[in-house]
């Protein structure tokens, strides 16, 4: 038998097309991994910021994700933003219901260029929910912050940052430094079981960010369905991410955070061959 490893993004829609589900599908396409879609948001966006966000009916979204789940099935599951407390138990039922292995949560509340995406009442819904529901959770520095009540300046802090996620039911955290002024932009990994890995990268000189955190989720569950480790799946988004943004650093978009360049190097889509399919 053979099948397309696949990946499901649950995430809102972005206008301009640099973020969202449309860089996440960006991102699984270009890695090669079978991507699908269940939108829980339409954002009036562009390069310049959110000018309205309008939340999909939570029904709609349970529906979106049973045609999905029943019939194809996935790999692993990237969720991004979830606007509303409704919204974020329509999710839960079903994650529960299907278990997937992989969950790679960006808590999507404060966008790159700072305009706030979520409603106050759903941070701790999804904080009480989501994280021990959750492989891994990637947060930018903004949303450490908010998520964590302690401010963030060095990479100490991060540590500490992340340690009080791990308090809080997360299995794992990367702790992303890329808001820091630094010429190497350093990112921590920190598990539950007392692991700790550092990557670090070179500070690209370029406003074209828009999308990194959405895309390097997604990298993150795109690798994971292909049967990568955690750590390693980690690295290779990392890597990605900054190829994408290498290639398209002059390039310009939009008057404001451009979006990434994801198909620097684009993979065929793979084709996994096994005696027995798993659904999940």
């Amino acid at each position: 038998m053979v099948y397309y490893p696949k990946c499901l993004t649950i995430a809102g829609s972005d206008s301009g097309g640099g973020a969202g589900i449309q860089a996440d599908l960006k991102t699984m396409s270009a890695i090669g991994v079978y991507g699908m879609s269940v939108i829980t948001a339409i954002t009036a966006q562009n390069t310049c910021g959110v000018k309205a966000i309008q939340p999909i009916d939570p029904d709609m979204v349970t529906a979106q994700l049973e045609a999905v789940l029943s019939d194809i099935g996935t790999d692993s599951v990237k969720i991004g933003m979830l606007h509303s407390v409704n919204i974020v138990k329509a999710v839960i039922e079903i994650l529960d219901k299907y278990t997937p292995r992989y969950v790679v949560l960006d808590p999507v509340m404060i966008s790159t260029s700072g305009h706030k995406l979520i409603e106050d009442d759903t941070i701790n819904i999804i904080q009480k929910t989501l994280f021990s529901r959750s492989t891994i959770i990637t947060p930018n520095i903004d949303e450490a912050m908010l998520l964590s009540s302690i401010s963030i300046s060095q990479e100490k802090d991060m540590y500490k940052a992340g340690k009080i996620l791990l308090k809080k039911g997360c299995h794992a955290v990367l702790m992303k430094g890329g808001h820091l002024e630094s010429k190497i932009m350093t990112d921590l990994l920190l598990t539950a079981d007392g692991e700790e890995y550092i990557f670090e990268a070179e500070n690209i000189p370029t406003s074209n960010t828009h999308g990194t955190g959405c895309s390097l989720s997604s990298a993150i569950a795109s690798y994971l369905a292909l049967g990568y480790t955690l750590p390693d799946s980690v690295s290779r988004a990392k890597q990605f991410v900054t190829s994408a943004i290498k290639a398209g650093k002059e390039v310009s978009t939009g008057n404001g955070h451009g979006p990434l360049n994801h198909f620097f190097d684009p993979q065929p889509l793979r084709i996994v061959k096994k005696e027995t399919k798993s659904e999940f």
